[in-house]
């Protein structure tokens, strides 16, 4: 069996990766395993898990997992949206569509990591716009479709749920806030991720490597 690990921004995306990425690697020779980012390590206490804060903690943190030579292969479910800039690839980032820019940053970690079992892995912008890959499946778990309508027509304007921008009031889950506000990133997320499937989903980033 290969071990496939997978470095986790959060509580949402652990979640993604035991109820999605786990079942969907079932049956293949890879065993699947998870962390979430530790953003301290206190003496004698418990890790401080979630949230990314700066470029030394996420380096380390990477270096502590490629430490297990169990691993044949590491890669990350963190959100480029708010990545930290000071992280490579983020200060040089070419002017150009968003795709070329998070392959950019991927291309550069994985340059400075130096190790051929890294493959990183950025959400564009963020796992929420995963959720934008079905709005109606989005409706039905909110249990309202009048709003998720209104989301399909701006995920229609940008021509994929991954390119809905970044702003802070307009990132894919301050839109899916405001379209409805009682929305629970680490329960209703996962659901509508859960509905509507790893392959649906991978059509929107799979322009990633044709657009």
């Amino acid at each position: 069996m290969r071990h496939l690990h997978i470095l986790c921004e959060g509580q949402t995306e652990e979640i993604i990766a035991r109820d999605v990425l786990e079942p969907y690697f079932a049956g293949t020779d890879f065993y699947v395993a998870w962390s979430i980012f530790t953003t301290k390590r206190p003496a004698g206490g418990s890790a401080f898990k979630g949230g990314l804060s700066n470029w030394p903690k996420l380096h380390a943190e990477l270096r502590r997992l490629l430490r297990d030579s169990s691993t044949t292969v590491l890669t990350t479910m963190l959100d480029y949206y708010a990545f930290p800039a000071d992280a490579p690839g983020m200060a040089n980032r070419p002017g150009e569509s968003p795709y070329v820019r998070v392959r950019h940053v991927e291309s550069a970690l994985a340059s400075t990591l130096g190790d051929v079992r890294f493959l990183p892995h950025l959400a564009l912008h963020e796992t929420e716009a995963w959720v934008l890959a079905d709005c109606r499946r989005l409706g039905e778990v909110m249990g309202d479709p009048g709003p998720a309508a209104e989301l399909e027509q701006i995920v229609r304007l940008e021509s994929s749920p991954e390119l809905v921008n970044d702003g802070v009031d307009t990132a894919p889950s301050k839109r899916i806030l405001s379209a409805y506000p009682h929305y629970t990133k680490t329960i209703d997320g996962p659901l509508v991720i859960m509905d509507v499937g790893l392959d649906a989903i991978r059509v929107p980033v799979h322009m990633r490597t044709t657009g």
